[in-house]
């Protein structure tokens, strides 16, 4: 029913991912697959809905707190996850990360530790320490079979430790792509509360998990104190229009976090066409949202299984969830940034580097393959090329 084989030609739109590239990567002649939003157009539900908002012509103050967005949303979580969510627990905010540092400034104080999986989202680490606050490094470690696990003893020997105030949760996990089981969040909880840690858990690449993976919103084992964040932002390709909700579980709590929406950030309307989108994709969005998944999932089998022709013993697996290929390189031991340089100055093209986000993605590669088929072959492509020029510099 839908085609996402069709490229659209984002230059000349302030693209961040297109015609911005050469701020991170210093070169704006490159096929980027960096920032994560995707190459193609939004739902025609969506849309249908903008233009409908648009056709009204009046775009005055507005409200979020009605009960067309807070149902869309408790309808979301009860037909994609079957979870009840209750719409009185529901909040609003510009953007997720918007959300996080907020509340990163509600829940602790300067100098305190805010724990985090790594190799983590980059905007953690500066949205942590842009707030006074210290980054505590719980890593990730990759097993064998090449999932990642989180080690529960150690991970409570941080919590325990006084300063440590606040976990900050990516669940699904960017850049590994991890799906949280069920067990592994309630363990997590359990143990935040016996320590009286709150949680932030940032969901908002809930609806991208792949297989026989499932996501469970924290609020299903979520104890004491705690927020769940999330946005059609991603699932439906809307980040410009801005807008992110969250539930938020102590009403004192829920109450603070508004009035200082309101009163401190002066954020009292919301950009009413991210509500207009929300309610439209929620609502409708589910059929082409499926058809999404499935060629995101088939464009990451593609680059996972071209990459492990080319190279045997690779062994790179697509990720349990999101549409970031997060490419494990370290067995074709390659320096970091002489690849980034041959990709950036010979092949002309944008990959994110494992090591933006922390150094446990060192020897890693992020490339986003939300975009028509055509595009991840010419990156894949190139990226072959890289590689090879590394490992034979004079063939």
């Amino acid at each position: 029913m839908f085609d996402f084989s069709q490229p659209v030609d984002r230059h000349g739109t302030w693209c961040t991912q297109w015609d911005y590239v050469a701020d991170r990567f210093g070169a704006d002649d490159l096929l980027p697959f960096t920032i994560s939003d995707m190459d193609f157009p939004t739902a025609p539900c969506v849309l249908s809905a903008l233009h409908q908002r648009l056709s009204h012509g009046v775009l005055g103050y507005s409200r979020w707190q009605n009960d067309a967005f807070t149902g869309a949303i408790a309808h979301w979580y009860a037909s994609r996850f079957g979870c009840r969510v209750s719409p009185q627990r529901v909040v609003y905010g510009p953007s997720v990360i918007y959300m996080v540092a907020t509340l990163i400034r509600q829940w602790t104080r300067p100098g305190d530790e805010v724990l985090v999986h790594t190799p983590a989202y980059d905007a953690f680490y500066k949205t942590i320490t842009g707030n006074q606050r210290a980054v505590l490094s719980q890593p990730l470690e990759r097993q064998p079979d090449g999932q990642w696990q989180c080690d529960m003893a150690a991970l409570e020997a941080k919590l325990a430790r006084p300063t440590c105030t606040l976990m900050l949760l990516c669940s699904p996990q960017n850049p590994t792509g991890k799906v949280w089981s069920k067990e592994e969040l309630a363990t997590m909880a359990a143990l935040c509360a016996r320590h009286q840690v709150r949680v932030i858990s940032d969901e908002i690449h809930m609806d991208m998990v792949w297989d026989n993976h499932r996501h469970t919103p924290w609020s299903e084992v979520g104890q004491g104190c705690w927020a769940l964040l999330s946005s059609a932002s991603k699932s439906f390709n809307v980040p410009a229009l801005t807008g992110a909700w969250g539930l938020i579980s102590d009403a004192g709590q829920r109450q603070q976090y508004l009035e200082a929406l309101k009163n401190q950030d002066g954020l009292s309307s919301p950009a009413i066409l991210s509500v207009v989108a929300h309610i439209a994709a929620y609502r409708e969005g589910a059929p082409w949202l499926d058809s999404l998944r499935d060629y995101l999932q088939a464009n990451l089998r593609y680059v996972t299984d071209t990459l492990n022709a080319a190279f045997p013993g690779l062994g790179c697996q697509p990720p349990q969830s999101t549409y970031l290929a997060w490419l494990d390189l370290r067995p074709l031991g390659l320096d970091d940034h002489k690849l980034q340089h041959v990709l950036i100055h010979e092949q002309k093209v944008a990959i994110m580097p494992g090591y933006t986000y922390g150094e446990e993605g060192r020897g890693f590669l992020r490339l986003n393959v939300g975009c028509p088929r055509s595009k991840v072959e010419d990156g894949v492509k190139r990226l072959i090329a890289a590689i090879h020029t590394l490992r034979n510099p004079q063939g």
